[in-house]
């Protein structure tokens, strides 16, 4: 089970690792397409990515409302500043299970504190918990 998990891991950290020499980022910045001198680079952002596995006994039925119930907290919870998701089309076959993934944006750790033990969101668990198999999150910063 941690060979699986450390792959993730590892797939995930290299997505960011050349991130690791950028100067930390102004809050406030912007940033045009060519010009990325640290003046004008966009501001930081935390991302929040979740994957799901599900339950082989989860229903085609339930899966979309678990879908929805994930996508309507964008207007039950102010915190979140971006949301999209997606379900695993890649080529690789190294998805380990996981068959969707879900990308929530927040301003600040502040943000992210107010999200988690949001009335909304763990509402959202609650439905989520008896149909998943496995589930795996990991917040960054992103470097612009």
């Amino acid at each position: 089970m941690l060979m699986p998990r450390l792959a993730v891991l590892l797939a995930l950290a290299s997505a960011v690792a050349g991130c690791a020499s950028n100067p930390p980022v102004p809050q406030g910045a912007t940033c045009g397409p060519r010009d990325c001198s640290i003046a004008n680079r966009p501001a930081r952002v935390l991302r929040h990515v979740v994957l799901f596995g599900f339950k082989e006994d989860t229903t085609a039925d339930q899966i979309p409302q678990i879908e929805s119930a994930f996508c309507g907290l964008t207007s039950q919870i102010d915190a979140i500043e971006g949301f999209e998701w997606g379900t695993d089309v890649s080529d690789e076959n190294l998805a380990q299970g996981y068959t969707h993934c879900f990308l929530v944006t927040f301003g600040s750790e502040a943000a992210r504190k107010a999200y988690l033990p949001h009335p909304a969101h763990q509402k959202f668990v609650k439905l989520l918990r008896p149909h998943a198999e496995k589930v795996l999150v990991i917040d960054y910063w992103n470097c612009p």
